[in-house]
């Protein structure tokens, strides 16, 4: 099979001359061809260029003689199976771009990639073409509503999502559950989502970051491995990224897998670039070793594809994922009205039992050793009640009694 030939671009200058000349800024050309805006400046810097059906969409949308021909980059018409797909996740720099092709040789399984690519690749211009003819010179197309943006969106990242969860996690059902909370989650703060420069890349690092999380090795369904793939490569390659370390295993498959620009990757993984740099080297040296045929950055990006699309993952609808995101937001929202009752009864019984002044604490009794017991009184004897009436029967002598008079 021989490879297509390479679409001309102009120089990096000129490319930017015209789009400026076409009245284009680069925010507009990230969102009719999928990519972050990083992605277009970096184009016309020259410090990188599309590939593939990437490149020739780039090529026509400069070259085109309507200033308002659209052409939109859809999941399905950049070969879906791939995991990278460069501009299918929202950005679309690196090495390893999901639409460059592999060069011959690479294996039977290589080969039907190459097909897949270059039919989605026809699929794509013969879509460009005809949405450049029937494009309307002056469109007026209404704004979308929130639910349909969110659905485009997760209509757009979900499936390229889920398989890059699994190579994360060597999990299917932790991998579907990453997607649908790190979803949900963009569905709760959609206001901030919404405007957010690379919303793609927004949701994959929240699905990212929940699939990694160390407390699922807790839960009782997620202690026990689950079936590994049908093929022996595959199989291998899944057990070399298991054994890297997380944040090298994220790194790789951002860099050599989603295709995304070492600044990128450094920024997604929160590292400084050199640091980024290290982990992949470091990655890459591991899985060389264990494999030597994927010494080559192209070629384990190639298998990193080849091991996603070997899986079949499928993300729920998003209908499901938005409802089940308002009801877990109507939990949370219920539990944190009842932890506040709670907390206000609590307060308000302590206040009311509470004492209102102080009262000095009683010393415990102490047992004193060394006084004579007190004596109660008795009976009179016989001589003591003689005595008594003596004192009784005589009369009063001494000074006479000072009575009050009353003047």
């Amino acid at each position: 099979m021989t490879q297509s030939p390479v679409t001309p671009l102009p120089a990096p200058k000129e490319r930017r001359r015209l789009r400026e000349g076409r009245s284009l800024s680069q925010a507009d050309v990230a969102t009719r061809l999928g990519v972050s805006r990083a992605t277009v400046r970096s184009w016309e810097s020259g410090r990188s260029a599309p590939h593939g059906s990437l490149r020739e969409a780039y090529a026509s949308l400069l070259t085109a003689e309507s200033a308002h021909a659209q052409v939109n980059l859809r999941q399905e018409d950049i070969a879906p199976e791939l995991v990278g797909a460069g501009a299918g996740t929202g950005t679309g720099t690196g090495t390893g771009a999901a639409q460059e092709a592999r060069p011959a040789g690479g294996g039977e399984r290589s080969a039907t990639g190459r097909k897949r690519s270059d039919r989605a690749g026809q699929r794509f211009d013969r879509a460009g073409e005809r949405l450049a003819a029937n494009a309307d010179p002056d469109p007026l197309e209404p704004p979308l509503t929130p639910t349909q943006a969110f659905d485009a969106l997760y209509a757009f990242c979900a499936p390229a999502l889920v398989r890059q969860a699994y190579l994360l996690t060597g999990r299917r059902e932790l991998a579907r559950e990453s997607v649908e909370r790190a979803f949900q989650q963009a569905w709760y703060r959609w206001p901030e989502v919404a405007v957010d420069r690379d919303p793609a890349g927004w949701v994959r690092a929240t699905a990212y970051e929940y699939a990694l999380s160390p407390w699922h090795r807790l839960r009782p369904r997620y202690r026990h491995p689950e079936a590994p793939p049908a093929g022996a490569a595959d199989r291998a390659l899944l057990d070399v990224l298991l054994e890297l370390p997380p944040v090298y295993r994220r790194t790789l498959l951002l860099y050599d897998g989603v295709g995304l620009g070492l600044p990128e990757t450094a920024a997604e993984t929160e590292a400084s670039t050199p640091a980024a740099a290290n982990r992949v080297l470091h990655a890459r040296e591991a899985v060389a070793a264990r494999l030597p045929e994927l010494a080559s950055p192209e070629d384990l990006h190639w298998r990193l594809a080849e091991l996603a699309s070997a899986e079949r993952l499928r993300a729920a609808k998003p209908r499901t994922v938005r409802w089940y995101g308002e009801r877990r937001a109507q939990q949370w929202t219920r539990a944190a009205i009842a932890f506040t009752v709670l907390l206000i009864g609590v307060t308000a019984l302590t206040l009311r039992t509470a004492p209102d002044h102080y009262e000095a604490p009683l010393s415990p009794p102490e047992t004193i050793h060394g006084l004579p017991p007190r004596a109660a009184p008795g009976p009179l004897s016989a001589a003591e009640l003689r005595l008594r009436a003596e004192l009784r029967s005589q009369e009063m002598s001494g000074p006479e009694r000072m009575v009050p008079e009353i003047r």
